[in-house]
């Protein structure tokens, strides 16, 4: 009986042919890969310190040395190992934020569409207060009292970007509540749950996913940005916004140490915001149809 409003083999199959999600898959993967493999793929100790080779160019540039192919920071840490090793940090923050702030604004968003009336006028409440909140000022507010931590970072971010879940959630959910399978399910002496989780809820994942692509670029750019205003990830974790606030006072004369974690970040965030606007067409295609 379900199944009703996911998207066709059709749609699928555009979506493969599309040139913005292959790309965003393709960029998304390779970091992906790159983090899971980073203990065995980095060719130095991302945190061993040598004063003696710092700010070494890279290898292609005059100066470098094929010992560090990207170079070395300001206390002669192997940049490629901490760009390799900061491609996890932002894969891990990413993907928890997005897994926390999934649960909570799915399951937020789902009862308040089933189940309508005064369900539905807390949800509403809790949505426009949520909405009220500058994420942003709050998270530095938190993270100035308790301090940076990488734990604290993915709780903070996961607990204040569950809003846009909540709101697809919300109305998917009182479209498909009406629907004739759904209608079909109770006849057939379905509960309640089971029409929530196997109805609802697969008719409404792929509507999620566009939402999760779009959160978890979010979440990536904001770890950064607390990390830049040393609010984030703690040193000396390779966070490429660490990376690039501990390179601002070099970047005139050594330009390299803060445009490597800079192109680095705009690549991940454009290939997840590529992967969701291809997602974000295909369903759009087929709603409208």
């Amino acid at each position: 009986m379900s199944g009703a409003v996911l998207p066709g083999q059709g749609a699928w199959r555009r979506l493969l042919r599309n040139a913005g999600f292959a790309l965003g898959a393709l960029i998304v993967g390779i970091v992906l890969v790159v983090a899971i493999l980073a203990p065995w793929i980095t060719p130095y100790d991302p945190f061993a310190v040598n004063l003696e080779a710092r700010l070494v160019p890279p290898s292609f540039m005059e100066g470098g040395t094929a010992a560090n192919f990207l170079g070395t920071d300001q206390l002669g840490r192997d940049y490629l190992s901490r760009l390799i090793y900061g491609a996890r940090i932002s894969m891990i923050i990413g993907i928890a934020t997005v897994i926390t702030s999934g649960l909570i604004g799915t399951t937020i968003g789902i009862l308040g569409g089933f189940y309508g009336g005064r369900v539905d006028d807390v949800v509403m409440f809790l949505i426009t207060a949520r909405l009220s909140i500058p994420v942003v000022l709050v998270a530095l507010a938190v993270a100035g009292l308790l301090g940076s931590s990488f734990l604290l970072v993915i709780l903070v971010l996961g607990l204040l970007l569950w809003d846009r879940f909540a709101v697809v959630a919300r109305s998917t959910t009182m479209q498909l509540r009406t629907l004739d399978y759904v209608s079909a399910a109770w006849c057939a002496g379905s509960s309640q749950m089971s029409v929530l989780m196997r109805e609802i809820l697969p008719n409404i994942a792929t509507h999620l996913a566009v939402v999760a692509t779009l959160e978890m670029a979010l979440a990536i750019l904001l770890e950064a940005a607390l990390s830049f205003l040393g609010l984030g990830v703690p040193a000396p974790l390779p966070s490429w916004g660490l990376m690039i606030a501990e390179a601002k006072e070099y970047m005139f004369f050594t330009p390299w140490v803060i445009l490597v974690p800079g192109i680095a970040l705009f690549v991940l965030v454009l290939g997840v915001n590529l992967l969701g606007d291809a997602l974000r067409d295909m369903l759009g295609t087929d709603l409208s149809r």
